[in-house]
């Protein structure tokens, strides 16, 4: 009898060297989709407490606290997976510092509910600080590791991060009616770190790899949705007995996530992630893409309140807090994927997802309906997307409506 084959020894420390860009069969890792996961947790608390904050009326600052807590987390996440696409060399520092990441952002999910309602952030920060210290300290180690233009685009990199987490700190210090322009400011900064570090040289993230971890993101994100709305529902028949009411609101939900999952898609991007500056700007436009899947479900809870008679705003606010997401996701798939990856830009089906937008919006008129019609005209972008395949017998660049793939 053969004994088995030793376990492979897995170095605690190897060389942070850049990976190839063509490295074939490139796919997310176990850990990759664990960060997820735990990032989702965020994104669900900031869900709950924009929920919250209409149910107290505090409307405008709700938005305003949810913008800034969801743009934490969602840069965070962006920080990471593009320096993992270009560096993760999965030893076992990588993967503990991966794992420090992953505990200060469930440090930041538990400081969200104090920043909506107390506006005290220091918690938040404490998870942010966490988070960043770790990401520098991976990009000094492939600075390390490197040589020429490379070494310096990832000591740019590490201290750029260092320098914004630094003046995030201002957060805690501002007056509250002066904070959004000081986290506008910051926010800047933030965003222009890669286009500074990347002047010296491109980091060798991979395109497909990129392009996977954005749709795998998008989905549990849109998961979380389902996820909020089917509570909100449940706990509405359970204590109101009005399963009538909200079955046509549970299936226009339905309708309008997995048409976002199908919109999404539609079309693969990786092919057009020929550049940083085209590469960033699609990955920066997710901004809007992700924060309006995550406010479809949170606006789907504010309905399911209305339906009940326990939504602090009127039907039609109620309505919009489902319709505006809904066609603020419509109008950012539209720009990041289906206008620039079609292969004519003259064709009719390239004003679909706009249309589709306005529709929604006018969905709204419909109060108690709107979810349900929204549901409809989702339903129905989809629908002439894929009969406009199949009638004229043509395929998009790499794909089309009907490819449920990114690659």
């Amino acid at each position: 009898m053969t004994s088995p084959p030793p376990l492979p020894f897995r170095s605690p420390l190897l060389p942070m060297v850049a990976r190839r860009r063509d490295e074939e069969n490139r796919v997310a890792t176990p850990l990759e989709l664990l960060f997820d996961l735990c990032f989702v947790v965020a994104v669900g608390q900031a869900g709950v407490e924009l929920v919250s904050a209409f149910a107290d009326e505090r409307i405008g600052t709700g938005l305003l606290n949810y913008a800034m807590v969801f743009f934490a987390v969602w840069w965070a996440w962006m920080n990471f997976t593009w320096f993992a696409s270009a560096y993760d060399n999965d030893d076992v520092l990588y993967r503990v510092t991966t794992l420090v990441q992953i505990a200060g952002v469930l440090v930041l999910a538990a400081g969200v509910r104090h920043a909506f309602e107390e506006e005290d952030y220091l918690v938040v920060w404490v998870g942010y600080v966490i988070m960043r210290v770790a990401l520098s300290s991976q990009w000094f180690r492939a600075a390390r590791s490197s040589r020429g233009p490379a070494r310096r685009t990832a000591l740019r990199y590490g201290c750029g991060v260092l320098a914004c987490q630094a003046g995030w700190a201002a957060l805690l210090f501002t007056p509250t009616g002066q904070r959004p322009w000081v986290f506008l400011a910051l926010a800047a900064c933030e965003l222009s770190v890669p286009y500074w570090a990347e002047r010296s040289a491109m980091t060798p993230w991979h395109p497909h790899h990129i392009a996977e971890r954005y749709g795998l993101f998008t989905i549990i994100v849109l998961g979380e949705s389902i996820s909020a709305a089917t509570i909100a529902v449940k706990s509405a028949v359970d204590e109101h007995d009005a399963l009538t009411e909200l079955l046509p609101l549970a299936g226009g939900g339905l309708l309008i996530v997995f048409s976002a999952w199908w919109i999404y898609f539609a079309v693969p991007v990786h092919a057009g992630l020929t550049t940083s500056r085209r590469a960033f700007l699609w990955g920066y436009g997710h901004y809007m893409v992700l924060a309006a899947v995550a406010g479809i479900g949170a606006g789907i809870e504010i309905v399911v309140q209305d339906v009940v008679d326990q939504a602090p705003i009127s039907s039609l606010g109620a309505a919009a807090t489902a319709t505006v997401p809904t066609a603020v996701y419509l109008v950012s798939v539209w720009a990041l994927h289906v206008r620039r990856y079609e292969v004519d830009p003259r064709r009719w089906r390239q004003g679909v997802l706009p249309v589709a937008a306005g529709l929604v919006l006018g969905c709204t008129l419909l109060t108690e309906w709107a979810v349900p019609a929204a549901g409809v005209v989702c339903a129905g972008a989809v629908v002439v997307g894929v009969v406009a395949d199949g009638a004229r017998g043509e395929e998009l660049a790499g794909g089309g409506w009907g490819d449920d793939g990114v690659g």
